[in-house]
């Protein structure tokens, strides 16, 4: 399977991409993964509704660039599904099965994703009703991925 992670904002915290690094090379047993980053729009801390849409719609353009039409979209969202480990063990086997071999996660900027990239994605997934820094999401995501095909294995996997 070929794992694709896009995200917006560069990850700047060492003990985040240490953890990131980690997940990356164990999942190298199941799975290929690659992380895109791409730069977060520059903006004033105060904006006006429709400013935080262009802000949102320059950073969806550039999100979409990087998928291409035979990936499965999932995007992380907090109005999203919120799932259990093993209900997104279970997504990315059932996708695998069925030929979608391609899949790809995606994480907003500070302000969330656009409305087309919120159409162009096949599937929502939340972790938590909370915000979470996106830098953060990065993480958490990457080890769930590496948790579900360590379930879809039947591995032991701590709890």
């Amino acid at each position: 399977m070929n794992i694709t992670i896009v995200t917006v904002g560069k990850l700047k915290e060492k003990y985040l991409k240490q953890g990131i690094s980690e997940y990356v090379k164990r999942l190298g047993a199941y799975a290929k993964l690659d992380i895109i980053e791409l730069p977060d729009e520059k903006a004033p801390e105060v904006l006006s509704d429709s400013e935080m849409e262009q802000v949102k719609d320059k950073e969806g353009e550039r999100i979409l660039s990087k998928i291409s039409p035979d990936h499965h979209v999932i995007a992380l969202a907090i109005q999203g599904k919120m799932k259990s480990s093993e209900e997104l063990a279970d997504n990315l086997d059932k996708l695998a099965t069925y030929g979608k071999s391609k899949v790809a996660f995606v994480i907003g900027g500070s302000l969330g994703l656009s409305d087309e990239v919120m159409k162009r994605a096949n599937d929502t997934l939340s972790f938590s009703k909370m915000t979470f820094p996106h830098q953060l999401m990065r993480l958490i995501l990457v080890e769930q991925i590496y948790r579900a095909f360590r379930i879809n294995r039947g591995e032991p996997y701590h709890k």
